[in-house]
């Protein structure tokens, strides 16, 4: 176990990670580009301004793992440990990541650009997408009930696809619940 350690600037594609559990680390600009992080621990642990795109994580844990100004492109969520599986999200680069099939229940999402990302079958009750741009997001059988999407934008989501009931849209993007009937809506 490691525990409460601060990694500033580490390039794991040159040095890899212990593979280890790791707790309350701080990872301050550290490059997990293409790294396997397969069978690590991270527990409370927080990335600050990391690029994690294409990592392995074949049940890698994360338990309440915060990600802030994190590049997160092309990751398969749906591979970690589904054991304890809690993030926060904030100012991230999640495009064309996919969460397919996770319980993630209150999830925060904020200022995140989530392009292309994939959350069929994903369990998102509760969820807070905030200034999110979820443009071509993927939301198919997707549980959203009582979810807020009042201030993102650009989603488009079918509501005889996927739970919503109780969820939070504003006035102005709710057209985003329409666009699989085709419709010409003019003010």
């Amino acid at each position: 176990m490691i525990h409460n350690k601060k990694y500033e600037k580490s390039d794991f594609t040159e040095s890899s990670l212990d593979l280890a559990d790791y707790e309350d680390c701080l990872f301050l600009n550290c490059n997990f580009y293409n790294v396997n992080l397969t069978d690590i621990s991270f527990e409370k642990c927080t990335f600050d301004g990391c690029d994690f795109s294409l990592a392995k994580l074949n049940n890698t844990v994360f338990m309440d793992a915060r990600f802030l100004n994190c590049k997160l492109l092309g990751l398969h969520f749906e591979d970690c440990s589904e054991f304890i599986l809690t993030f926060y999200f904030e100012n991230c680069m999640l495009k064309l990541s996919s969460f397919y099939k996770l319980h993630m229940k209150k999830t925060r999402f904020v200022k995140c650009n989530l392009q292309e990302t994939d959350f069929s079958g994903a369990d998102l009750s509760g969820a807070v997408f905030d200034g999110c741009d979820l443009h071509k997001a993927i939301f198919d059988l997707t549980k959203l009930e009582r979810a807020d999407f009042y201030t993102s934008f650009q989603y488009s989501i079918n509501p005889e696809k996927n739970k919503i009931k109780k969820a939070r849209f504003s006035r102005r993007e709710v057209i985003g619940l329409l666009n699989q009937y085709d419709l010409k809506i003019e003010d």
